[in-house]
């Protein structure tokens, strides 16, 4: 998901119609000018002057390039990796924070703050499978001049691991039993068990390291406070210039205010490598639209790297004609899915929740229903809208290839959805074209964030079901506000006060334990635990938990790979969700980017230290 609490720094408003013809009135001067479709550039001073770039066609050294421009579409809204589980915010992060070590694209571990990979042979990784020993590079600082040591490292464990912080990615580290420093430049991972996801604490997008000096007064409640949740202090070959994140226009998607921001970056001074990073200036772009997004990367070339090009694949054909940037594809184990709620998302218990479990969604909890809402979805025709690298899918977990479940199928037929319909009793008894049953209107509300593709889908989905008789209303969502964990703001997909949502979701690592547990009865956001918990669809299954459980400290690696078929089929049995489309992850790159070596488990920008502009 992209899919998961932080503080959200893009001040969206949801307006009523006084408030919003009030803004209208106020800011009209200023709207003519400012267009959801137009985004451009703008320099501002850096507080620090970057280094100067030399005159050769080839420069070399570090900050002997000019400016990197980088256009995140969805804006990112905090630089703590650790507060948010939206991509955007991990690739902005990952410019300045580096993990111990992450996997490149076919899945090998690559030492960034380690000085090795732990293994058998060395001696680093316990033979009974509950320790992991890492070792530390001593050459290394933060971007503030500080030494980084072990210490961080057991830190930003304490960190994750504080529940009153609400860490987004706890769930990679509840196999942890302690942190251990050893000496300034080593640590040890102890395991409650055997664990055979070792390689998950610390390593990746979940495991970038924040420095104990800059957080230890912020880890609590006030986690979300911290300055440097916008302005951090990395390792990394670049650090962010103030402000840090810095709102600049406004924009109006639909009837929400949405904000595109700014963050410049400089070389790190302190960074280890002495002759990276190659950019003198790194400026990432955050909002606006994904169609405005792929423009400038592909059309004009006004930017070098645009993510996550969500766009129709006849558009990206047609942008890219113009040969000024490349539409990348980029293998992922996402997909595109929808969610049924298995609770009633217009019923509010006593205590004020709604989504409750107290209350079974009116029709979805019966399988059929569920069925038949499966039979309605065409997957061919939306994967054809996103292009040829995407497929139709009947499964979940669809890499590595050994985990994709070769027992699951799908079937587009909307004569099978009508029967199964009938069958449980949802039939149009007042001839009003709407399927009713116990004086209940079949009506479904379908959200999902805004983005052109997904409003294609949604359209795709409402004209299916429509004709088997089910009302369909469509809702959009700013994707900032979609995929926000701020439990006080109600439109996020956690809180899911809807029947039907959409987004994509996938492993963000080779091994899919922490993903495959998003399912289990624990990982239900709900009001008591501040809307936290991937289970968004609230769906129960003590079976599913079972095996679960089991694949947490089962060692022999086919007996684990079989558990995690077993949960996915589960899954698509029990019709808990709709998988749609295996997707990738299309980026926009100048040809004369070099150095872009994207890989499925971490951020685009993993290996920026190594992105050169050898010509303009």
């Amino acid at each position: 998901m992209f899919k998961h609490g932080y503080k959200n720094f893009e001040g969206k408003t949801n307006l009523t119609s006084v408030g919003l013809m009030a803004i209208l009135l106020i800011m009209a001067a200023f709207l003519a000018a400012c267009n959801a479709e137009s985004l451009t550039y703008q320099q501002t001073t850096p507080t620090s002057t970057p280094v100067e770039p030399t005159s050769t066609a080839e420069p070399t050294g570090r900050g002997s390039g000019e400016t990197l421009k980088l256009l995140y579409w969805q804006a990112p809204s905090t630089l703590n990796p650790h507060l948010t589980s939206a991509s955007q915010d991990w690739g902005a992060s990952r410019i300045t924070y580096e993990p111990l070590a992450s996997f490149d694209k076919e899945g090998n571990l690559v030492p960034f703050l380690a000085a090795e990979i732990p293994s058998l042979d060395n001696g680093d990784l316990a033979g009974d499978g509950k320790s992991v020993t890492w070792k530390l590079k001593q050459d290394v600082k933060w971007s503030d001049g500080e030494p980084f040591t072990a210490d961080d490292v057991l830190f930003t464990y304490q960190f994750i691991s504080n529940p009153a912080v609400g860490a987004s990615s706890a769930g990679v580290y509840r196999t942890v039993s302690s942190v251990e420093v050893v000496d300034d430049y080593t640590v040890r991972v102890n395991f409650s068990d055997v664990n055979p996801a070792w390689s998950l604490p610390f390593v990746g997008p979940t495991g970038m390291i924040i420095p104990r000096h800059i957080f230890e007064d912020y880890n609590g409640p006030n986690a979300a406070e911290a300055p440097a949740n916008i302005l951090p202090v990395g390792t990394g070959p670049y650090r962010v210039l103030p402000p840090g994140i810095k709102i600049q226009e406004v924009l109006f998607l639909g009837n929400e205010l949405v904000d595109t921001n700014k963050i410049v970056f400089e070389p790190n001074p302190f960074f280890r490598e002495t002759d990276k990073p190659f950019f003198s200036r790194v400026e990432l772009r955050g909002g606006g639209t994904v169609k405005e997004a792929a423009r400038l990367a592909l059309q004009t070339g006004e930017v070098d790297f645009a993510w996550n090009l969500q766009v129709d694949a006849a558009t990206l054909s047609e942008l890219e004609a113009e040969g000024q940037g490349q539409a990348i594809p980029v293998p992922q184990s996402f997909v595109e899915r929808i969610y049924f709620n298995f609770t009633d998302p217009n019923r509010i218990a006593p205590n004020g929740e709604r989504a409750s479990l107290d209350f079974p969604h009116p029709f979805f909890s019966d399988i059929k229903v569920r069925q038949a809402f499966a039979y309605a979805i065409d997957r061919e025709t939306i994967a054809a809208l996103y292009g040829s690298a995407f497929q139709p899918t009947s499964n979940i977990l669809v890499s590595p290839a050994k985990y994709d479940s070769p027992n699951t199928s799908f079937e587009f037929n909307l004569e099978k959805a009508a029967a199964l319909l009938d069958e449980a009793g949802w039939i149009d008894t007042n001839n009003n074209g709407v399927r009713d049953k116990d004086g209940k209107e079949m009506e479904v509300l379908f959200q999902t964030s805004a983005n052109p593709l997904r409003q294609e889908t949604q359209r795709i989905i409402q004209r299916a079901l429509r004709s088997i008789k089910v009302d369909v209303e469509i809702k959009v969502i700013d994707s900032g506000s979609f995929f926000d964990s701020d439990p006080n703001n109600p439109n996020t997909a956690y809180h899911f006060y809807a029947d039907l949502q959409m987004y994509n979701d996938g492993n963000p690592n080779p091994d899919p334990g922490s993903y495959m547990e998003y399912l289990t009865t624990d990982q239900i956001p709900q009001k008591h635990n501040n809307w936290t918990g991937e289970n968004v669809g609230r769906w129960q299954n003590p079976e599913y938990d079972a095996l679960y459980r089991q694949s947490t400290t089962e060692i022999d690696p086919d007996k684990r790979t079989r558990l995690f078929i077993q949960m996915n089929d589960k899954i698509i049995e029990d019709v808990a969700i709709i998988p749609l489309v295996h997707r990738a992850r299309v980026i926009g790159v100048n040809p004369a980017l070099s150095g872009v070596d994207p890989t499925p488990w971490d951020a685009e920008l993993w290996n920026i230290k190594d992105w050169r502009l050898v010509s303009k």
